[in-house]
This record gives C-alpha cells, structure tokens and sequence, in this order.
C-alpha cells in the first residue's frame, strides 16, 4: 500500500487491490502511477461526482500521455480514510460541483 496526500496534504491510500484494478481495467495506466500521486497533490481542478456524493474527481492535463493529449481524472472516496478508487485518461473534466479550481 502507498500514501499519497491530496492538495490539501489529506492522505490518501492505494491498496495493491486498486492498483490491480486499475492496471486491470486501464491498461494504458501503466507506468502512470507516479502521475496519479501528482494529480492528487497538484490537481487542475477537484469536481464532486454527480453520481456519488462521496466521490472527489481530480484532475490534470498532460500534453503526452500513452494515449495522446489528455486529462488524467483520480478519483478519491472517504471522508476520515480517504483512498484512491480508480485512475484513468479522459478527454473532458466531467460536470458537478467545482470544489477547487487552478486560480
């Protein structure tokens, strides 16, 4: 298990259980681990799930990703023990309820 710290230096847990699934289901999230840490402590913006309430969606953009220029979105559940649920590449922030935005 890592820990990483969001931007506001909460710590957020990745259990070896996410990071087979997100190597099972996002392939192209191999070698990407490193920039989910930085999209949590470096996000572009922070948006609520629309669909759980619970759920924060960071995210930054990359010019080269695996899979050409996009956004990469981490999203975290928890309010006390806040862990990771799942990474991936997207070519849009979706829309919710900003809760930080990059000034």
């Amino acid at each position: 298990m890592r820990i990483f710290e969001d931007r506001q230096g909460r710590p957020v847990r990745f259990t070896e259980e996410r990071l087979e699934h997100l190597l099972n289901s996002h392939p192209e999230m191999r070698e990407q681990v490193d920039r989910v840490a930085q999209t949590l402590s470096e996000p572009e913006r922070i948006v609520r799930s629309r669909t759980d309430p619970d759920a924060e969606l960071s995210y930054r953009e990359y010019d080269e990703t695996p899979v050409t220029r996009k956004f990469l979105c981490a999203v975290v559940k928890g309010i006390d023990d806040r862990f990771l649920v799942t990474a991936y590449f997207t070519d849009s922030i979706k829309r919710g309820e900003v809760l930080w935005e990059k000034p």
